[in-house]
């Protein structure tokens, strides 16, 4: 998919992806590959949280609302969190072209657990 994670803490994570070679048969981003990028960054900011103390986490919901498409260049994936939990954690996920507009806003919703023993 191309997805390029330009920024990572706790408090946000920021990555891009080309909508070239993501897009559906007439051209535009498609909606799948936006809900599968928004949901692998808005995990990895619940990953970069609960490894804060030693736990992984599970999606348990995500849901998400297309506002606009694109059609070429570069889209900006930002996840913040909404609520940091010992149990849950919820992360807001918008994405947006290059010209800042909104194509897409995801809530993400991860399970903490513990580690699983190998």
């Amino acid at each position: 998919m191309g997805v390029r994670i330009v920024e990572e803490s706790v408090e946000r994570v920021v990555a891009t992806m080309p909508v070239a070679g993501n897009t559906q048969s007439f051209g535009l981003l498609h909606g799948g590959a936006s809900l599968a990028v928004g949901e692998a960054v808005g995990s990895w900011a619940a990953v970069k949280y609960a490894s804060t103390f030693g736990k992984v986490v599970v999606g348990v919901d995500v849901n998400a609302t297309h506002h606009r498409s694109a059609t070429d260049g570069l889209i900006t994936i930002t996840a913040t969190p909404l609520k940091l939990g010992r149990r849950l954690t919820s992360h807001e996920v918008i994405i947006t072209d290059e010209q800042q507009r909104r194509i897409c806003t995801l809530r993400i919703t991860n399970l903490v657990v513990d580690k699983p023993a190998h």
